[in-house]
Formats: C-alpha cells, structure tokens, sequence
C-alpha cells in the first residue's frame, strides 16, 4: 500500500498512457480496414499517402508495445518500487505521440495536432517526474 501511495502520481499517469494506447492499438488492429480508408483520405494529399497502410502498421504496433510497457511499468512498481519500466513507458509514449503529431502536421490537421498535445503534456510530466 505505501508504494501505491508514493508512487500515486505515477501509476495515475501510467494508467492513463495505458488506456490512451492500448485502446488505440486495438481499435487499429481490429478496425485495421476502416483506420486504412480513413487514414488514406486523411493523408491524400501528403507525402505520406502512399505510405499509409506501412505508416499505420508501424503506429498500431509502437502503440501496443508503449501500452504493455506503461501495464509492465505499474506492476514493476507495485512489486518493488523499481521505475525502470515506467520511464521506459513515459519515454515510449512521447515518442508514439510526436509520431502522431508530426503526421498530423503534415496533413495540415491542426486541430488534431492540439489534441494530440493534449496527451503529449502527462506524458511529458511522467519522464519529468521518473527522471531521477
């Protein structure tokens, strides 16, 4: 209980990099044909439009693994204290999330671009907070 208790910051914002990205994951792995034909139209006038069904293979699977490793890094520290994982998780993250950005930029979606920053900030807060 006191790990929980002095790891609470922590854990809230793992919890929630965990349900960000392994929601997104999954909706792209199982949805993967309806992600693709509204990606292609998103992305058709870019540079990246015909890239877009490598583009999102890679996304779904950098989401998934942030996602697993967000779930290993709450565990890891429950059973010890040890944030090894979580910063591993936090860094994964803000990486997937600059991913995101930057194709949102270059799709000249700029509301998106904003939202996407939205995560981008407790993601950031986590590295910030396990950097030691």
């Amino acid at each position: 209980m006191e790990l929980l208790i002095s790891h609470s910051a922590e854990i809230l914002l793992l919890l929630l990099l965990l349900i960000t990205f392994l929601q997104s994951a999954l909706d792209k792995i199982f949805d993967w044909t309806g992600n693709l034909a509204y990606l292609k139209d998103h992305f058709s006038k870019s540079p990246f439009r015909k890239m877009v069904p490598g583009l999102l293979g890679i996304i779904a699977i950098l989401e998934l693994i942030t996602g697993i490793v967000c779930f290993s890094g709450i565990l890891q520290i429950l059973n010890g204290g040890e944030t090894t994982l979580a910063f591993a998780g936090g860094v994964l993250a803000c990486i997937s999330l600059l991913l995101l950005l930057l194709g949102q930029r270059i799709a000249k979606d700029y509301e998106g671009a904003k939202t996407i920053v939205i995560y981008f900030i407790p993601a950031v807060l986590l590295v910030f907070l396990l950097q030691s």
